[in-house]
């Protein structure tokens, strides 16, 4: 779990509902002894803590945090009912977290990191693509099922393009990358890797994870009983897409997969924050 060692320093994005913000969930008065700012090499990046102490620390804020959002819903949690749940302080809170909304980048870190190692338990000894993307992103929905109550709350601040919370931001790149490099595993671990255009198989992790967001607004939405729909549209969609990708190492459709990458490339990456692909 790197993902929790992780320091948000960066300041709030404004309040939910109006009712957290980083000037405290009720209103100014929640801020009194808070500690100053964190050192200006954390403020807007993603520092190691110091310690193991701070480490767990902020682990205990997010585990704590996670729990009340479930039992009463995102809306209703503030910071200081987290902060009294997990034994500390308001302002060692804000340390950590420097706003409610902030707390859904760490959720987000750690699905990540937890996904990640899932998948990769679970692909051990598979080698058909088809099946392998199948196995990463059932492992998300896997993942992810404790949280879906609330995860309409998550996704209307996270769906924001010019907030820092949004998976495609800057901000989130170590837990993007993450992902990328679990779908590049997930392509080069398989029979079909060898097949492909070099120039398209360094594109498809980037586009996998894509896939996996599409997967993802709909898991959101979905109220069927353990997010049944979702899984058949990953059961249906997955050998779809894998037939696509496989049909691109035909010579006969080298032109296209050109216009696609260039379309891909001009296009779709660029609205990625930090993307790793040249």
């Amino acid at each position: 779990m790197d993902d929790l060692a992780a320091t948000n320093g960066t300041s709030g994005t404004g309040s939910v509902n109006g009712t957290d913000s980083a000037n405290g969930a009720n209103g100014p008065a929640e801020t009194k002894g808070a500690p100053a700012a964190p050192p200006a090499e954390v403020r807007g990046s993603r520092a190691q803590p110091k310690t193991d102490k701070s480490e767990q620390t902020r682990a205990l804020i997010l585990e704590t945090a996670m729990r009340l959002f479930q039992e009463r819903g995102y809306d209703k949690t503030t910071m200081r009912a987290i902060a009294a749940e997990a034994g500390v302080s308001v302002g060692n809170a804000y340390y950590y977290f420097s706003s409610k909304e902030f707390l859904i980048q760490g959720f987000y870190d750690r699905m990540t990191y937890e996904h990640a190692a899932d998948a990769r338990r679970r692909l051990a000894g598979t080698k058909d693509f088809a099946e392998r993307m199948e196995i990463a992103v059932t492992s998300w929905i896997d993942c992810a099922a404790p949280y879906h109550e609330f995860a309409a709350q998550f996704f209307r601040t996270a769906a924001d393009p010019t907030s820092s919370l949004s998976p495609f931001s800057d901000e989130s790149h170590p837990a993007r990358a993450t992902a990328v490099e679990l779908f590049g595993e997930v392509l080069s671990g398989s029979d079909l890797a060898p097949k492909l255009d070099a120039e398209l198989a360094e594109l498809l992790p980037d586009l996998l994870w894509l896939n996996l967001m599409v997967v993802v607004l709909y898991w959101v939405f979905d109220r069927t009983p353990d997010t049944e729909r979702t899984r058949e549209y990953v059961r249906r969609s997955t050998p779809m897409v894998a037939r696509v990708i496989n049909l691109s190492r035909y010579r006969v459709f080298r032109p296209i997969v050109r216009d696609a990458k260039g379309l891909i490339q001009d296009f779709i990456l660029p609205t990625i924050g930090k993307t790793a692909v040249k």
